[in-house]
């Protein structure tokens, strides 16, 4: 049976600065509050869950006083997948019957544990764990922070909604991993980020209009208020202004144009009907990963295989002679 018309929802909240548990409560009480409102999907920021790392655009790389300080406390409040803050925005997710993908700073709890991903983790409506994308290139300052994904999580994922990707802020500036998603026929492409203004909306635009996509663009509105005194970095490296990040979060249709338009220096909650006809309709005139592709001249190659840092034996294996 093909989708019906759709309500979706983006979160444009800051999260509890470098604190997991509240910053879970807040989300569970952001995804009530969507499913009161009958959304189906609900999307938040880039590395919701604690926070973005954002001292890394402020502190010089060299100051590694402070910023091993701060990373120390983003590990300790770092979720670990499968685990018990997952399974609390799960349940949520379950009792409000829609989908959610979130951001998320993730422990690479298969091997030292003291390393981080940038993590985009996605629930379905029933509460089950059904992906996680980890960020295949951190960008620029990120780079202190969490360290890079594989290609394993490229995943396009049949959801009632239609099929739904997600890639995370600056990889919707990688086309390889557009086009990969494209061609296993995403139909909601999901941008959780940092970045706002321009040419970033401009680029939501160009991606919608590209793949023929819905896009949906989540970015945390973060008040200087909303970082406690006690972070010594808030007074000798942050600007003297009252939004760090004034968020402008979007929803765009596969024709380029906005039907949730972008709303600055604000909490809330963007919301937004995604009509299935608009699927198929407008690949009419463009398709890129069917009839306006050239794979006689083009060919693309994924590898979509893990690359553990550990592989463990019972016994010893094969060697080859």
């Amino acid at each position: 049976m093909p989708p019906t018309q759709s309500r979706v929802a983006v979160v444009q909240h800051s999260p509890v600065f470098l604190d997991l548990d509240a910053s879970v409560e807040k989300a569970c009480s952001l995804i009530k509050e969507a499913g009161d409102n009958g959304a189906q999907l609900v999307l938040f920021p880039e590395c919701f869950l604690p926070t973005y790392p954002l001292w890394v655009w402020f502190i010089p790389p060299g100051q590694t006083h402070a910023l091993r300080g701060l990373y120390s406390e983003l590990v300790e409040n770092a979720v670990e997948i499968p685990g018990k803050h997952i399974e609390r925005i799960s349940a949520a997710a379950k009792k409000a019957r829609c989908h959610v993908a979130i951001g998320a700073n993730e422990r690479n709890s298969e091997a030292s544990g003291t390393s981080l991903f940038n993590t985009l983790v996605l629930i379905d409506d029933h509460g089950k764990l059904i992906g996680r994308h980890r960020k295949l290139i951190p960008t620029a300052g990120e780079r202190l922070v969490h360290a890079s994904g594989d290609g394993s999580s490229l995943e396009v994922y049949q959801t009632a909604l239609g099929r739904l990707s997600g890639l995370i802020c600056w990889e919707h500036y990688m086309p390889l991993a557009k086009y990969t998603l494209y061609a296993l026929g995403s139909q909601i492409l999901l941008a959780p980020t940092w970045d706002r203004g321009e040419p970033w909306l401009s680029t939501m635009r160009h991606n919608a209009k590209e793949g023929r996509v819905y896009v949906l663009s989540s970015c945390a509105a973060v008040r200087r208020d909303s970082i406690p005194d006690r972070y010594s970095f808030k007074e000798e490296y942050l600007p003297q202004t009252e939004w760090i990040n004034p968020g402008l979060s979007a929803i765009v249709d596969p024709d380029g144009k906005f039907i949730a338009e972008p709303v600055e220096n604000e909490e809330t909650v963007l919301y937004a009907e995604l009509d299935p006809k608009n699927f198929t309709g407008p690949r009419f005139q463009l398709d890129v990963a069917g009839h306006y592709a050239r794979p006689d001249i083009f060919e693309l190659r994924v590898n979509r295989r893990e690359n553990p840092l550990v592989t463990l034996f019972e016994s010893e294996p094969d060697t080859l002679t």
